[in-house]
């Protein structure tokens, strides 16, 4: 028995190590039991789990192509490395023998676009989410013919002539625009660009949402100009808005505001900080013919709330939608104090018995925490609070069950007596 235990465990060595010859790209050799959370589905390989004696990160380019191998040598899929950055490797694919390229692009896309097009009747919405789609690295927003694409990581920015042919073969848009300024570029070591990369990009770009048409600021706004994660909030909002008093907090172009505007709102008030965003709020206020019951405050939005409240303001609606206070772990403490005084500000502007819709993109900070600073809020300002609904990010940032990153959108809809 024991010599037969032997040849097989030689017959199979022999077998992965001829397997290994064949793959199309270079192996990257993990520790001891630093596959378990591979085999549970996660993608990502951080670089205290590689084996720097059998394959060294620094023998590796930044988004080069691997063969993930275990500590035993049975390969495990392909994916990209980047040894410079803490996630060094991302998986593509649990098939060893397949390769990042136009094909694989192209197949993963139209799976993609599959979803969207049984989800909305119209050619508006993100169109890949990372990881979600198994795409690490790779984001794209979709207005209509207009294609906006987020390269972040340095796998997908190797292959970007690659991503640029597929997207022309499944979707044959006018213009692809790269937006590749976001911060997660410069942990990978890359450059930050914005550029029309194919077509001519028209003048005018729009969006269609919940009944509105807005213009969208693809070469200058945030992001790729426009929020889809939002979208069935926002929806929901529209119930709660009817000949009420709706003040917009953090607006950005407006989306929230608008939509209330044309659901039938008295009045709507959009408060940032950029005068350019709100620029973009009077022209979309324009175009869906309700500039006469929309008005915007420039400034530091604390400071807004502040001065309001002072004036004696109140509003029937209050939505929240601050930008990410906490991005890195060293930001929580501040953040956290940061959702706590805005909560606390709007409370104090609410009207009897109105709505409070309270949101957080921040990935550190889970729903409960949010719940719980609603909570002490309302306790602060002596007012009840009522948890009316609980939104999430919509169906196009699907969640990848075994990657918590990409579950990071929370909102609540609160009634405050």
């Amino acid at each position: 028995m024991k010599s037969k235990d032997y040849l097989n465990k030689m017959n199979l060595s022999n077998f992965l190590a001829t397997l290994l010859k064949k793959m199309p790209s270079s192996p990257i050799y993990l520790k001891k039991n630093a596959d378990r959370r591979l085999r549970a589905g996660h993608l990502w390989i951080y670089s205290n789990e590689v084996d720097a004696h059998k394959s060294p990160l620094t023998s590796f380019e930044a988004g080069q192509e691997v063969t993930i191998v275990s500590q035993h040598g049975q390969p495990l899929g392909i994916g990209y490395v980047n040894p410079h950055s803490l996630i060094c490797t991302r998986i593509l694919s649990r098939d060893p023998q397949v390769s990042l390229n136009t094909s694989l692009l192209e197949q993963r896309l139209s799976v993609a676009l599959s979803l969207r097009a049984r989800l909305f009747d119209k050619p508006f919405y993100r169109l890949v989410f990372g990881e979600s789609d198994l795409l690490p690295g790779l984001v794209v927003d979709r207005f209509d013919d207009i294609l906006v694409v987020q390269l972040t990581t340095a796998g997908m920015e190797r292959v970007r002539s690659e991503i640029l042919t597929a997207l022309e073969t499944v979707l044959q848009p006018r213009a692809i625009v790269l937006r590749n300024d976001s911060s997660i570029r410069v942990l990978e070591g890359l450059d930050n660009y914005i550029e029309v990369a194919r077509g001519k990009l028209p003048s005018e770009v729009f969006v269609e949402e919940n009944g509105m048409r807005s213009y969208v600021p693809i070469l200058e706004g945030q992001k790729t100009g426009w929020f889809y994660d939002h979208r069935v909030n926002r929806r929901h909002l529209l119930t709660y808005v009817k000949q009420q008093r709706v003040l917009d907090v953090f607006s950005y172009t407006g989306a929230w505001g608008i939509q209330a505007a044309v659901a039938g709102a008295k009045a709507v008030w959009c408060v940032d900080s950029s005068a350019k965003a709100l620029e973009y709020v009077n022209h979309n206020a324009i175009l869906n013919g309700v500039s006469d019951r929309v008005q915007t405050l420039q400034g530091d939005t604390f400071e807004v709330l502040k001065t309001l409240r002072g004036e004696g303001h109140q509003f029937d609606v209050i939505v929240l939608d601050p930008p990410a206070f906490i991005k890195r772990k060293k930001d929580q403490a501040a953040g956290e104090e940061a959702y706590r005084r805005l909560n606390q500000l709007a409370l104090q502007l609410l009207s009897q018995e109105g709505i409070l819709v309270s949101a957080s993109c921040s990935l550190h900070l889970s729903a409960d925490s949010l719940r719980e600073f609603l909570g002490a809020a309302s306790r602060q300002v002596d007012r009840q609070l009522q948890i009316l609904e609980q939104g999430h990010q919509g169906p196009d940032h699907p969640i990848h069950p075994m990657i918590p990153e990409t579950n990071y959108l929370k909102a609540f809809f609160c009634r405050v007596l």
